[in-house]
């Protein structure tokens, strides 16, 4: 890796030396300070790990193992220069830590999460013509995804249950297919519970067959309540390895058509090959078309599919009426509320902080002592416990237009308490990928604790009221490495090595959504930036770090390089590697930042 020739012409070539990787000067200087002679032995190593990556907790037999978990480049003495800054570089020392496992509070009703869920989980590509199939099922499910959407139809002879976007060209799928390998792989990447939204446009007689499947398929994994409707979610924790029944109550197959919504399927926000940048909240128009919304719920009593019906888990269903109808707090039983894109962005915009009272309101529930959940709640004055419990779940789901499978700023929905924000798995693109990061958090098992503003009852979070800062951070953008050996020389361009630069930011509530760049490094595939950003966050408990890399074109589009998302609270402090990912969210094997985080608290 000396020299490298590009063509430049029929008859003339460029040759470039190529550096070797080696510590930028603040890295050599870090060094310095926690080393004698050249080498830092295990009480330097355990003094930076203190001081400078903030692991106070670290005891000197804790640097003994990971000087000895990097044998391949540890010496007997300690380590030089060389081998401190491979090991800076190397998985063990990750902004992220990959290996913590869930440390979530996981016995708070399903209601105080975010869930990682999907959205036409069945399909393999656009929504329009893209075959259905289990595969993307699958992959949804082995990458952390907690809630499938099934659309379930009768097949063309009527005796059948198919998968399928209806309306479309779409190819379609069993339900039972679908059913069987959610079964198999539901638990591969996390043992917490799975939900199914079914979208049902069936008829009674193909609703009890559905039932029959259901039960047939999941035996004991299913969770079915004792009563009609549930009056409180359970827990994650007490729901480990189970599959739950989400949908409308049954009703009579209505045979016309969802009216197709009209629109220019070309989104502005993916106009790029590796994606626009996320819609801001603050710019959006109110203004929408009609989407493929959910029906309503209505006022009746339908026995007629009762088998169907003792399914749901989790009821889903708007009622009549407008948006103060919907939001509207049942105190003695539990919903699930979707509306799409558009109708949470117009919502939100007249009714931002009911929306957020729906999500966050807090029930006094009182219990006999002998079922109490936490014996600290129980009042030995009156004989009885208590709890305060969050009612409802709110549901968000791309709007119809996005044919091409592109999805919509999460930050939307979260910041206004949505727990399943649906997102369509099989696209790609800026939105994804924060997706991603967030789901990152707590073991990547699918589950998120809602911050304490959108679950405390005390106030009403209002997203679009600026607070105090609360967190400052820092971040140091070193170095990068790695392209040279994942991508073709000439990848990036076709004359010379690739001049890059890294986008640093923050995805989060509007004050503190926003993004920087470092300056581009010409011709180098190891490029050494050392500059310095930092970020007020008023709310960093719904804050995720953007960091992308980008190869500067003058003449055309810049070229993808890399990008990764993570979530602030679980960010690790000091100098890290941070490794980069493809548009899908894939790791690459070799490419990765070296940077620097700190935090200060205001």
């Amino acid at each position: 890796m000396s020299k490298q020739t590009y063509r430049v012409c029929f008859c003339f070539r460029r040759r470039f030396r190529l550096a070797a990787t080696e510590a930028p000067p603040p890295v050599k200087a870090m060094f310095n300070n926690y080393s004698d002679n050249g080498v830092m032995n295990v009480d330097h190593f355990h003094r930076f790990l203190v001081e400078v990556q903030k692991q106070e907790k670290a005891s000197l037999e804790d640097a003994q193992a990971i000087m000895h978990s990097t044998a391949h480049i540890f010496h007997r003495r300690g380590f030089n220069l060389e081998t401190f800054f491979k090991y800076l570089l190397g998985e063990s020392n990750s902004a992220f830590d990959t290996n913590r496992s869930v440390h979530h509070d996981m016995n708070a009703p399903l209601s105080h999460y975010f869930i990682f869920t999907g959205h036409n989980s069945y399909l393999t590509g656009n929504q329009l013509s893209s075959d259905c199939s289990d595969v993307p099922i699958i992959q949804a499910l082995h990458k952390g995804v907690r809630v499938i959407e099934l659309d379930i139809w009768p097949n063309s002879t009527k005796d059948d249950v198919h998968v399928l976007h209806g309306g479309t060209l779409t190819t379609p799928v069993e339900l039972l297919k679908c059913l069987k390998s959610i079964k198999q792989h539901a638990f591969t990447a996390s043992e917490y519970p799975v939900v199914i939204t079914l979208e049902d446009h069936l008829t009674t007689d193909l609703q009890a067959k559905v039932a029959k499947m259901v039960h047939d398929t999941f035996g004991d994994m299913l969770f079915t309540p004792d009563t009609e409707v549930l009056p409180e979610f359970p827990s994650p924790d007490t729901l480990k390895r189970r599959v739950m029944i989400s949908t409308k109550p049954p009703k009579e197959y209505l045979k016309s058509q969802e009216t197709k919504a009209s629109g220019n399927a070309s989104q502005k926000e993916n106009d790029e090959a590796w994606g626009g940048e996320i819609p801001s909240f603050k710019s959006r128009s109110a203004e929408f078309k009609d989407d493929f919304e959910e029906e309503d719920e209505e006022d009746y009593q339908d026995d007629s599919a009762p088998a169907y019906k003792n399914l749901i888990a989790i009821h889903a269903g708007k009622g009549k009426g407008g948006l103060d109808d919907w939001l509207t707090v049942d105190p003695d039983k539990v919903r699930r509320l979707s509306l799409s894109e558009q109708e949470l962005e117009k919502a939100a915009k007249t009714h931002g902080q009911q929306i957020v009272r729906f999500t966050q309101r807090n029930i006094l529930r009182v219990y006999p002592k002998d079922i109490c959940f936490d014996s600290s709640n129980y009042n030995p004055l009156f004989g009885f416990c208590f709890r305060f419990t969050q009612r409802n779940i709110l549901r968000v789901y791309p709007k119809g237009i996005r044919f091409d499978s592109s999805n919509y700023n999460p930050l939307v929905g979260w910041m206004h308490g949505a727990q399943m924000v649906a997102f369509n798995m099989q696209g790609y693109g800026r939105s994804l990928w924060v997706m991603q990061g967030m789901f990152k958090a707590n073991g990547g098992c699918g589950y998120v604790k809602k911050p304490d503003i959108l679950i405390n009852n005390e106030s009403i979070f209002d997203p679009r009221v600026q607070l105090p800062c609360k967190m400052v951070l820092k971040v140091t953008v070193y170095m990068g490495e790695g392209w040279y050996y994942d991508f073709s020389h000439t990848h990036f361009d076709a004359y010379s090595p690739p001049d890059f630069y890294t986008r640093v930011g923050i995805a989060g509530v509007p004050a503190d959504t926003i993004m920087k760049r470092t300056k581009a490094i010409e011709d180098n595939w190891i490029p050494a930036w050392n500059e310095d950003f930092e970020f007020s966050l008023t709310v960093p408990e719904l804050a995720l770090l953007r960091i992308e890399v980008h190869e500067y074109d003058m003449s055309e589009k810049d070229d993808f390089g890399g990008q990764a998302c993570l979530p602030i609270s679980e960010l690790r402090q000091g100098i890290r590697a941070v490794p980069l990912h493809n548009q899908k969210g894939e790791k690459y094997k070799s490419v990765k930042l070296l940077m620097h985080f700190d935090f200060d608290f205001v």
